[in-house]
Formats: structure tokens, C-alpha cells, sequence
């Protein structure tokens, strides 16, 4: 008899928890999620313009008019900001964590920031990949060939997004493919293996 092997549980990684909570709060004026979107919105907006050009905190607020202030930037993005994913990967403080964490590293506010604006970008193709595979209880190997065709179709999309911080992906897409491959793989791998999927997409 043999016993069948539980997929891995996507609706319960860090990057899915940390989502889920941001939307469930959202429906507020004065939600910490909806200015994270406006922020969002206002960073994509400004490296689509620029593209190739990393902006500077100022012309993020700017850009974020009216919400956009000082005080609302530095709440959504930066090392002291209130729910950063950065913070719950730490703070999950499993080894895979830990070093995605490390991968994705920033000293720049904008540079997490912009972290954050590419998962919530992919998300809906991130969906997509995990419902999928999920349904098929499908090979490490076919959540590999998914998430290179979503990174592809998200990218065609996004260009200036998806090149944005030397062609990192969505930190959601990492994760992921980490928790799939469970441990054959290292997170710092899995990224530069994503990465490489994007570069090649220019």
C-alpha cells in the first residue's frame, strides 16, 4: 500500500499570511494596507516612467499626493515599518526564512518598498500558480515551470517592475518554490534561479 505524500501548504507561508492580514484590514480610510497600495501604485508609476532609475524617497511621497507625506512613507516602507514582510520573514525564524531574508537585505526604504510592490503586483498570478498546482498535485518540477511562465507573462506586464533591483523577483515567488522543493533547494538559490528566469525575459 502506498501512502500518498501531502502537498506542501502555499496558503501558509509568510508571504501568504502577510498578505491575507494586509487585505483583510483594507476596508478602512485610514487602513496601514491602503497606503501601502497607494505606495504601491505611486513606486510603479515613477520606475515606469524612469525606468532603470531607483527614486528617491521624496519623489515617492510626490508622487503619493495627497496621501503621501513623510510620516505615512516611513510607516509602509523602511526598516521600522509596521507589518513589513521583512519583519515576519525574521520573525518566522525558520532557516529558509531566515536566509530569504537575507537574500532580499535592503538598506534603501525604497528598495523594500519596491520588494513589497512586486509581490503585491504578481499576487494574482501567484494565485493562479498555487491553485494550480495545488489542484494537480503537481511535481516540484511543474511549480518550477509555472512560476517561470508566470514570471514571464508578469514581467511582459510590469517591464519596468519586473527589472526594477538588478531583476529580483517577487519574494512570494521564491518562497514558494523554496517551500515546494523542500530543502532541496536553498532560498538563496531559488532567487538567483528567478532572477535568471527574468533576465531572460529582456
Amino acid at each position: 500500500m502506498t501512502l500518498a505524500i501531502a502537498a506542501p501548504d502555499l496558503t501558509d507561508t509568510v508571504t501568504a499570511r502577510w498578505y491575507r492580514r494586509g487585505e483583510a484590514t483594507s476596508s478602512g480610510k485610514r487602513s496601514h494596507w491602503r497606503t501601502k497600495r497607494v505606495y504601491f501604485r505611486s513606486v510603479c508609476r515613477l520606475l515606469e516612467e524612469r525606468p532603470g532609475t531607483l527614486p528617491g524617497w521624496k519623489s515617492v511621497v510626490d508622487a503619493a499626493r495627497p496621501q503621501g507625506s513623510r510620516s505615512t512613507f516611513y510607516e509602509v516602507a523602511g526598516p521600522h515599518a509596521r507589518h513589513a514582510l521583512m519583519t515576519d520573514l525574521i520573525d518566522a525564524a525558520t532557516s529558509d526564512t531566515i536566509a530569504l531574508a537575507l537574500s532580499y537585505r535592503r538598506t534603501d526604504a525604497v528598495a523594500s518598498l519596491i520588494d513589497e510592490a512586486k509581490v503585491w503586483s504578481f499576487w494574482p498570478y501567484r494565485e493562479r500558480v498555487a491553485a494550480r498546482f495545488t489542484a494537480a498535485a503537481a511535481a516540484p518540477a511543474d511549480m518550477e515551470a509555472m512560476l517561470r511562465t508566470a514570471l514571464t507573462e508578469w514581467a511582459a506586464r510590469v517591464p519596468a517592475l519586473a527589472r526594477s533591483l538588478d531583476f529580483a523577483p517577487p519574494i512570494c515567488a521564491v518562497e514558494d518554490l523554496t517551500v515546494v522543493l523542500e530543502g532541496q533547494m536553498a532560498a538563496m538559490r531559488v532567487t538567483s534561479l528567478l532572477t535568471a528566469v527574468l533576465r531572460r525575459t529582456f
